[in-house]
């Protein structure tokens, strides 16, 4: 008779192995197993060496919790190490309460650390913690607070607006040509093969006014955040968009097989039933990622490495309020928040003052002050370059796959 045979247990008949009291046994083994590890090893071992002051100690515990999340394959024990590291919440966050699960404030908060080497564990451990097949992991740290949508300010449509949706277009949507963050655009900004990332004709399976941004303007914002001046890429070889756009079609399959069970909603949420009057929180966990983009041009390359492949990850996910916050540059913004592409705006704005100050203490013309670490400054630049192809070929991606029949 053939057997299946554990290590240093009775060998067990197949039959027997695949009988439902067994597989019932087995999952009630499974779980009561999970949870001992959950209050014995998670809590009573991991959670003060994760929660101390040494950098040393915070280091090794963050490495070891990056091991674990690596190599955690079972259902029941992942659901216990998600439930220690992020709690049971799911209402939206609000700033009075973000450390109300101490564990998941402090590794959230040393993403920020003062240590790079521990931020950029921390940011190593959530990039592969959101590549686990569960739904609470994502919904905590982001979704639950973009469900109401209270980040866009709520426009009416007009008659004019109605008939501009009527013949295919986006109301309130900025053409490129008319954006004055976007006039500087030359024939080398614009992706060749237009007609390739336009929108599809309408059809009675697709019609053309479907609601989203035209693709081709999403995928030219992002292309053209870093001026020419500043661009290095086309210099060498094999680091175009296209090379993002191979890489971005294979992560977003896997992506969606993965989501392909939660049974997310396939458009946002209707504004109409949004609570729109809701102060706005982006979360403790996108707060710190966006702040620290906002000093992507003044943070060593390993750190602007970790933090933009956490937010890819993050813009990888098929939800439909994810892809509208973190890659729609033409979403109507309610006043006081923010974006992934505004804060990415808002860096740009900054160095060309800051690539003439080098210029001009270079040149004598103005005397010494703050140091500007040059290599820091140009490495920032080059991250961001690459970051905006990045962004442009995920959401290229995402468009196509959601007009595929």
């Amino acid at each position: 008779m053939c057997t299946l045979t554990w290590p240093h247990t009775v060998p067990v008949p197949c039959r027997l192995a695949r009988s439902p009291e067994v597989l019932c046994a087995l999952q009630t083994a499974a779980v009561a197993l999970a949870k001992a590890i959950h209050e014995r090893f998670f809590i009573g071992v991991m959670e003060p060496q994760l929660m101390q002051t040494s950098e040393m100690g915070i280091l090794t515990s963050t490495a070891l919790l990056h091991r674990i999340v690596r190599q955690v394959t079972s259902d029941v024990l992942l659901q216990e190490m998600v439930t220690f590291i992020l709690g049971e919440q799911r209402e939206p966050e609000t700033l009075s309460e973000i450390g109300s699960h101490p564990l998941r404030h402090r590794l959230i908060e040393h993403c920020d650390h003062i240590s790079d080497e521990i931020s950029i564990m921390t940011l190593r451990m959530f990039e592969h913690l959101l590549q686990k097949p569960n739904e609470h992991i994502l919904y905590n740290l982001v979704l639950r607070n973009l469900e109401e949508r209270n980040y866009t300010e709520y426009r009416p449509l007009c008659p004019e607006d109605k008939d501009a949706v009527e013949n295919g277009l986006v109301a309130g949507a900025v053409d490129l040509e008319e954006d004055p963050l976007f006039t500087d655009i030359s024939p080398d900004n614009i992706l060749p093969n237009q007609e390739w990332i336009s929108s599809p004709h309408a059809s009675p399976e697709h019609p053309k006014n479907d609601g989203k941004t035209e693709v081709h303007k999403i995928v030219n914002s992002f292309l053209c955040l870093v001026p020419d001046e500043a661009k290095s890429s086309y210099h060498v070889e094999g680091t175009g968009y296209d090379t993002y756009l191979r890489d971005a079609h294979r992560q977003f399959r896997d992506y969606c097989a993965v989501c392909l069970r939660w049974e997310w909603p396939g458009a946002p949420k209707p504004l109409e039933k949004c609570d729109l009057e809701a102060a706005f929180f982006e979360g403790h966990f996108l707060k710190v990622l966006f702040d620290r983009m906002g000093r992507i041009l003044d943070q060593p390359y390993d750190v602007n490495l970790q933090v933009t492949s956490v937010l890819s990850r993050l813009c990888l996910f098929p939800h439909p309020h994810t892809h509208e916050y973190l890659l729609d540059p033409y979403v109507n913004l309610a006043s006081g928040c923010r974006s992934l592409f505004s804060v990415i705006v808002r860096r740009i704005q900054d160095f060309t003052p800051k690539l003439l100050l080098v210029r001009k203490r270079l040149l004598g013309l103005e005397p010494e002050g703050q140091i500007v670490d040059h290599i820091t400054l140009l490495e920032g630049v080059i991250v961001l370059e690459e970051f905006c192809k990045e962004l442009a070929a995920i959401a290229f991606v995402k468009y196509h796959a959601s007009a595929t029949p």
